[in-house]
C-alpha cells in the first residue's frame, strides 16, 4: 500500500494502523514523491489525499492509472470536496473517504479492495494461461501439410466464419476446433462439444436444443441445450455427418435465425455462437446421395479444414513421438529423456492406419511398460511389428495396461503402498483396490 498525503500526522497514524494489520506500507509527502517510489516499485493499493501542495489528487490519480491501470485507489477528501471525489470515480477511483477517516471503516475499505485486486490478478493470470494452452503450438507439426493447417487456423480464427473440419479419425479434428476457439475474440467462453456420432435423432434434439420440466419421461427438471450453454462462445459439432434429417432441418434453422424453443417448451431462446464442425465422412458424396442436406452441407461449410493423415506428413512422426514421450513421462513421473533410435525406426515404419491418436496411444503403452531413460524397441513389442504392419490384434487391454504401471509403481515404491499412491497420484485405498482387483503380490 501506498499512502499519500501532505500532512505528516495523517501519514503516520494510517501507516502504523494499516503496518499492524499486516501491510507493506509506503508513505509519499506529495505527488512527485508517489511518482518516483511507484516506478521503484509496485502497489496493489494506494490511499490518495486529493488535496495536496503542487500537483493535485486528481492528476496525481490520472498518471498512476496510466502506470497501472489495475491498481485500486481510494481517495481521501474533505467534506468540502465530495464533487472532487466523485470527479476521482469518474475517473477509475476505486471508491473515496471522508476526513476525519474513520480507521474500521477504511480498514472494511482497504480489504475489500485487496480482494478486488487479487481477483484481477488472477484473472490475468488465467487469460495468460489461457493463452499459452491454446497456442497452436500444442499443434505438433513441421511438415509442408501441417504448415498450411497452422497458416489456416490463424487466420480463420479471427472471424465468426462457420468452420467444417475434415480428416480421418485421429487426425486431430477436436485439437483444431480448441486451437480455431481459443485464438479467436470468443476465447474467453466456452466451447461446448457435441459428439454427434452415437445418437439417435430424439437425443441429439435434446442435447442441442435442451428440455422442459415433463418434456418426456424421465424429464424432471430444466435442462439448458448445448446451444445455450454456447452462448458468445463456440459450438463444436464432431462427427456432424452422422445427424439425421430431421436434426439436420432443425440445426439449418437455428444457424440461420440463431433462436430456438427447448424441447416441450414455448419459449422462445435466442444465443450468440459460432459453430466449427468435424467429419471423417466425404459429405459432398452424402450430398449427392441424398443422405444429407445440401443447404446445410454449404452453411456448414463456409470454410474448410482438410487435415491429413499421419501418413501424409509421415516426416512429423519423430517430433510427435517426442512430444508424447515428454507428455506421458511427466504425467507418469517416469525420467524418460526419448526414444532410442532402434525403436524410432520402428515408429516410422508403420501404417498408422489410426493416424495420430493410434500412434499416442502406442507412445503411452511404452511408457506405461518401459523403463528408463530411453524407450526401446522392446516396450513397443505387441504394438508394432517388424514389417511396419501395426499389431491390432495383440494390443493390450486398457485393464492389463494399468495393471502393469500399478505393478511397476510397487516395485518403484519397494512394496509400499503409500509410496505407491504418491507416485500414482491417488489415495491408498485405490492402490489397495486394484492390488485386490488385479491379484498383485508387493
Amino acid at each position: 500500500m501506498l499512502i499519500v498525503d501532505d500532512e505528516p500526522s495523517v501519514r503516520d497514524s494510517l501507516m502504523h494502523w494499516f503496518v499492524q494489520e499486516g501491510y507493506r506500507v509506503e508513505t509519499a509527502a506529495e505527488a512527485m514523491e508517489a511518482l518516483e517510489k511507484m516506478h521503484a516499485s509496485s502497489f496493489d493499493i494506494v490511499l490518495l489525499d486529493i488535496k495536496m501542495a503542487g500537483m493535485d489528487g486528481i492528476e496525481l490519480q490520472r498518471r498512476l492509472k496510466e502506470i497501472d491501470g489495475h491498481m485500486a485507489i481510494i481517495v481521501m477528501t474533505a467534506y468540502a470536496s465530495v464533487d472532487t471525489a466523485i470527479q476521482a470515480l469518474k475517473q477509475g477511483a476505486y471508491d473515496y473517504i471522508t476526513k476525519p477517516v474513520d480507521p474500521d471503516d477504511l480498514s472494511r475499505l482497504i480489504r475489500n479492495a485487496a480482494v478486488q485486486r487479487r481477483l484481477m490478478r488472477e484473472n490475468l493470470t488465467l487469460k495468460a494461461e489461457i493463452r499459452s494452452l491454446v497456442s497452436t503450438d500444442q499443434i505438433v507439426g513441421e511438415s509442408h501439410r501441417m504448415e498450411g493447417v497452422l497458416k489456416t487456423i490463424q487466420t480463420v480464427a479471427q472471424s465468426d466464419v462457420t468452420v467444417m473440419i475434415q480428416g480421418a479419425s485421429g487426425t486431430g479434428k477436436e485439437l483444431v476446433a480448441r486451437a480455431i476457439h481459443f485464438n479467436s475474440r470468443r476465447k474467453y467462453f466456452p466451447l461446448i462439444t457435441l459428439n454427434c456420432g452415437a445418437m439417435t435423432d430424439t437425443l441429439v434434439e435434446s442435447e442441442l436444443f435442451g428440455h422442459e420440466r415433463g418434456a418426456f419421461t424421465g424429464a424432471q427438471f430444466r435442462r439448458k441445450g448445448k446451444l445455450e450453454l454456447a452462448h458468445k462462445g463456440a459450438l463444436f459439432l464432431d462427427e456432424i455427418g452422422n445427424i439425421g434429417p430431421r436434426t439436420q432441418m432443425d440445426l439449418l434453422r437455428v444457424i440461420e435465425t440463431k433462436r430456438f424453443t427447448r424441447v416441450g417448451g414455448n419459449e422462445v431462446v435466442q444465443a450468440d455462437f459460432r459453430i466449427i464442425s468435424a467429419t471423417n465422412k466425404n459429405l459432398e458424396d452424402a450430398v449427392k446421395e441424398g443422405a444429407f442436406r445440401e443447404d446445410l452441407y454449404y452453411r456448414l461449410n463456409v470454410f474448410n479444414i482438410q487435415l491429413p493423415s499421419l501418413k501424409e506428413r509421415a516426416s512429423d512422426i519423430p517430433l510427435l513421438v517426442n512430444h508424447f514421450v515428454g507428455k506421458f513421462a511427466t504425467a507418469m513421473n517416469k525420467p524418460f529423456k526419448g526414444v532410442d533410435p532402434g525403436a524410432m525406426e520402428l515408429l516410422k515404419k508403420q501404417a498408422w492406419p489410426g493416424n495420430v491418436r493410434e500412434l499416442q496411444n502406442a507412445v503411452e503403452r511404452a511408457v506405461v511398460v518401459g523403463s528408463p531413460p530411453l524407450i526401446t524397441a522392446r516396450d513397443l513389442a505387441g504394438l508394432v511389428s517388424q514389417s511396419g504392419a501395426v499389431k491390432t490384434d495383440e494390443v493390450l487391454p486398457m485393464a492389463e495396461i494399468e495393471k502393469r504401471h500399478i505393478q511397476f509403481a510397487l516395485k518403484r515404491s519397494g512394496g509400499n503402498v503409500s509410496l505407491a499412491a504418491q507416485l500414482l497420484q491417488v489415495d491408498r485405498a485405490t492402490v489397495y483396490n486394484k492390488i485386490k482387483k488385479y491379484g498383485l503380490l508387493y
